[in-house]
């Protein structure tokens, strides 16, 4: 198989008679599939190597099955259009009702096949808060009530006196922490924040 004129190959290790093995198997097998099956498309639309569009890193963002196609004017429309339109030759159909349009500007509308997009004013793109303004003020503010969730969850074991205080300090590190300061490192320093 050959993807961008690279060789691919996976080793995946399987014991005999496991059918937990095969299941494993079975997963990878299938997101690497589908991982580039999406690539093909994007590419056979022409997005990698078109001008249209905003690139981070001269790429378009694609995470598992969430695309997020960025452009400064109304060119995402004739994006949006041609990875429906190539997706459609390969047997995957746009689903319209999960398609959301965010703009920065003054709000559009947009149908597409009779059926209209939804805009938003905001989104969750891997695990982080994406804003119409570029707040981020609100996406700390949402770590910071999932980091207090995952502290809730954790009030039984808090409250043990089965477990000792190194014990709880090491869950609050594993546990916690890494809720609040996921995705930290894009965060701007404000003043305010």
């Amino acid at each position: 198989m050959q993807v961008k004129k690279q060789q691919l190959k996976m080793d995946i290790k399987q014991q005999t008679g496991s059918k937990s093995g095969k299941e494993y198997m079975k997963a990878v097998l299938s997101l690497c599939l589908f991982n580039l099956y999406s690539e093909y498309i994007m590419q056979n639309a022409g997005l990698d190597e078109a001008q249209a569009g905003i690139k981070i890193a001269r790429r378009n963002i694609r995470y598992a099955d969430n695309t997020s196609l960025m452009a400064e004017s109304e060119e995402l429309k004739s994006l949006l259009m041609r990875v429906k339109e190539e997706s459609e030759k390969d047997g995957l159909k746009l689903n319209i009702q999960k398609t959301k349009i965010m703009t920065s500007g003054p709000i559009i509308s947009w149908q597409i096949d009779g059926e209209t997009m939804e805009t938003v004013t905001d989104f969750i793109f891997s695990g982080s808060k994406i804003t119409a303004d570029g707040d981020r003020s609100h996406e700390i503010k949402r770590h910071l009530l999932l980091a207090r969730k995952a502290m809730t969850n954790l009030d039984s074991i808090f409250k043990s006196r089965d477990v000792t205080l190194p014990t709880k300090v090491r869950l609050v590190k594993a546990m916690v922490f890494p809720v609040v300061m996921y995705g930290c490192e894009s965060w701007a320093d404000y003043k305010e924040s």
